[in-house]
């Protein structure tokens, strides 16, 4: 045989294996009427496990492009060379060519192993249940008659919640903005989508914090976009830092999230503010701000938004009620200029036709009820009871060896490990403990941290997921 795998190409080697058989049998090396190679065979003539040409004969006979009898060993699938001359598409080809690329593997086997299995998880970015307004939601679709229409609704999302949703973030987020500025999305991510889909080019450079939750986002590599990072610290990104990107690689967008920042926690201070939006002002470099956690401040002091001190319109505004209310309503918005809104409501309804209507029904009702102010004051208060707990925790179980600094609002808390460690390793080890997090290379360019949220667990849950981390850490 004269293929052989390449060990340091980035395809694991069963799938480079599968390739070549499969285009084998598309060329007719390996023809329907005489056997595959065995797998035996196959592992010593190209001295690998014998798993590994399991796993790939695997991967092509739930293809259907061959098929393994007992007795008979494995060849290839009648139905592409029979008599009906009908083939199987190769759907390996199909999902590696697409040009929506996948997330990375480490994040596909997080969220895999938090739904699947009963870890406990300091992984995921929401609420858990007890802390969703299930009470309030329930007395609104129980008390109160679905009075819309069910036909398609405006393109920018429905006006009736577009109008509460401007009372709303004049009230809570001090942001003044009209009805036709808004568009309602399904969560804070679909409009990220839009604004990378719709307002940029392949080839375009924007600016990212370093670290945060879109470092690694595959929406930027899908469009062709050339992030460059902002270094983050206690008190956000250094504006300067920002200056001298722009002058090497004209940046087209900023993308930030500036109140209690996934993953550090930190907060962007107001002179920072003020000088990032007057070099955006003076370059007209638009500034796309992800807001998930401003109304979640543990000190009761009100946070500013960018948005809230935009007085030339540079600014995107992106919030959602995914973080403060329920992840699974999928309401979000986005506030910008009339023409941008109109543009992307645009791209939006290709997608979906728009937003469904009892969603946003609900969402309607909860904003302007009362409850939703006693609701963000519970929450709060049960967030920063969490934030307390994991506090306490990482001093016991590591001691001096974590670095943190104690987040003042949000979910997240950034941790520096001092002790030398394999990334990989770790997290299998806490998974085989039955704890989850994300490490830190997935949100960030720095090695030895990793991110743990407080939202998802309770505080009995909290102080033994980190003890089971410390766990896995000693046994490294």
């Amino acid at each position: 045989m004269d293929w052989k795998p390449d060990r340091k190409a980035k395809k694991a080697i069963y799938k480079q294996l599968a390739e070549y058989l499969e285009n084998g049998i598309a060329d007719g090396t390996f023809p329907p009427d005489k056997p595959l190679p065995s797998e035996r065979y196959l592992a010593k003539e190209l001295n690998i496990n014998r798993s590994t040409v399991v796993a790939a004969y695997g991967e092509l006979e739930s293809n259907g492009l061959i098929q393994r009898i007992r007795g008979s060993g494995t060849t290839v699938s009648k139905d592409i060379w029979g008599i009906t001359k009908k083939r199987i598409p190769s759907w390996n080809r199909y999902i590696e060519a697409g040009s929506f690329l996948p997330n990375l593997p480490v994040t596909q086997r997080i969220r895999k192993e938090a739904v699947e299995h009963k870890l406990i998880n300091l992984a995921s970015g929401e609420l858990s249940e007890d802390l969703f307004p299930m009470e309030y939601l329930r007395e609104i679709t129980s008390t109160r008659s679905f009075i819309g229409s069910l036909g398609y609704d405006h393109p920018q999302g429905n006006e009736i919640l577009r109008n509460t949703i401007t009372k709303h973030v004049r009230q809570f987020r001090q942001i003044e903005t009209s009805p036709s500025s808004i568009l309602i999305t399904s969560g804070a991510q679909q409009a990220l989508h839009l604004v990378v889909q719709c307002l940029l080019k392949p080839g375009d450079a924007v600016a990212l914090e370093d670290p945060s939750y879109s470092y690694n986002l595959p929406i930027f590599k899908s469009a062709g976009i050339k992030p460059y990072f902002l270094s983050v610290d206690k008190n956000g990104i250094n504006p300067e830092e920002l200056l001298s990107l722009h002058k090497k690689h004209r940046i087209r967008m900023i993308f930030l999230n500036p109140a209690y920042q996934n993953p550090t926690g930190y907060l962007l201070n107001e002179n920072q503010r003020k000088a990032l939006l007057e070099i955006s002002s003076e370059h007209g470099i638009p500034v796309v701000e992800d807001d998930p956690y401003s109304l979640t401040s543990f000190t009761g002091e009100h946070v500013p938004t960018l948005k809230s001190m935009d007085g030339h319109g540079n600014v995107l505004y992106i919030s959602s009620l995914s973080k403060i209310v329920a992840s699974g309503l999928r309401i979000g918005w986005l506030i910008g200029p009339k023409p941008v809104i109109e543009r992307l409501s645009d791209a939006k309804q290709q997608i979906d036709f728009g937003h469904a209507i009892f969603n946003q029904w609900i969402a309607n009702d909860f904003l302007e009820s009362k409850n939703f102010h006693a609701h963000i004051k519970r929450l709060v208060k049960e967030l920063e009871k969490r934030r307390d707990q994991i506090v306490t925790s990482l001093k016991f179980y590591l001691k001096d060896q974590v670095d943190f600094s104690v987040p003042q609002g949000g979910i997240h808390i950034w941790c520096k490990i001092k002790k030398d460690f394999n990334e990989i390793q770790l997290l299998e080890e806490s998974i085989r403990r039955g704890v989850i997090y994300v490490p830190g290379s997935t949100i960030g360019s720095k090695k030895g941290f990793v991110r743990f949220t407080f939202a998802r667990e309770d505080e009995v849950s909290i102080d033994e997921g980190i003890k089971r981390f410390s766990e896995a850490l000693h046994f490294l």
